[in-house]
């Protein structure tokens, strides 16, 4: 890590020493997302940024990086807290490169968290909320396989809290083997009522202390 970028984190933290609830949202970009769907996603986005904000406690709490996924895998917001997260406006468009986006949604959960012990910053179990219509496509499956592994290493560790949502035409039994925990079946295009449960489910993690189990409301947006 660069000086510039310990100073600019030391920073960061004596400005808002609040404990960090990290949340990746990992978001399938691929070509059949195109249309509708897409819209709907951008439009969740901006409703999660919305309902967190109004929360003073979870705005500072609550940090959100956002990773696409389709041909390339995209880190299209680095880690910010709620406050600062501008939501992006996403295009669709490629294949599916799932296995080489858990990856990259884990690795940037691991430097982050080193950010934290670096700095004296408590943190909550990171969350991975990945959103997807389809399964792995157009990368070798031996990457799909260790992503899976990571996912079920880093859930039996306690490190990382893996859930995967399924759109439309999205493979479950496919995402089922990759996860640990159940994936839920998106109803329709509820993107805005998933984001605002989302968003709900952080606020009750940003307001525990940072080792309590938490019992998340029911996902009405969606089936498991």
């Amino acid at each position: 890590m660069t000086v510039v970028s310990s100073l600019e984190d030391a920073v960061e933290f004596a400005e808002n020493p609040e404990p960090r609830c990290p949340c990746v949202l990992l978001l399938d970009t691929s070509g059949s997302m195109n249309g509708p769907a897409i819209d709907a996603l951008n439009a969740g986005l901006r409703s999660f940024k919305d309902e967190l904000v109004k929360d003073t406690l979870a705005a500072k709490r609550v940090e959100v990086a956002v990773i696409s996924f389709n041909n390339e895998v995209t880190l299209v917001q680095d880690f910010v807290t709620v406050d600062q997260f501008d939501p992006p406006t996403l295009n669709a468009g490629g294949m599916t490169h799932m296995g080489a986006a858990i990856n990259r949604a884990l690795d940037i959960i691991s430097a982050r968290k080193a950010q934290y012990r670096q700095n004296g910053v408590a943190y909550y179990r990171p969350w991975v909320f990945m959103i997807t219509d389809g399964a792995p496509q157009g990368e070798p499956e031996t990457l799909v396989e260790q992503a899976a592994q990571r996912i079920h290493t880093e859930e039996n560790d306690k490190r990382v809290a893996f859930f995967a949502v399924g759109v439309e035409n999205a493979d479950m039994g496919r995402l089922a083997s990759l996860v640990v925990r159940t994936p839920v079946k998106l109803t329709g295009l509820n993107f805005v009522e998933m984001f605002v449960w989302l968003s709900a489910s952080m606020q009750r993690v940003s307001q525990s202390r940072v080792d309590e189990q938490v019992a998340l409301p029911p996902p009405g947006w969606g089936t498991v």
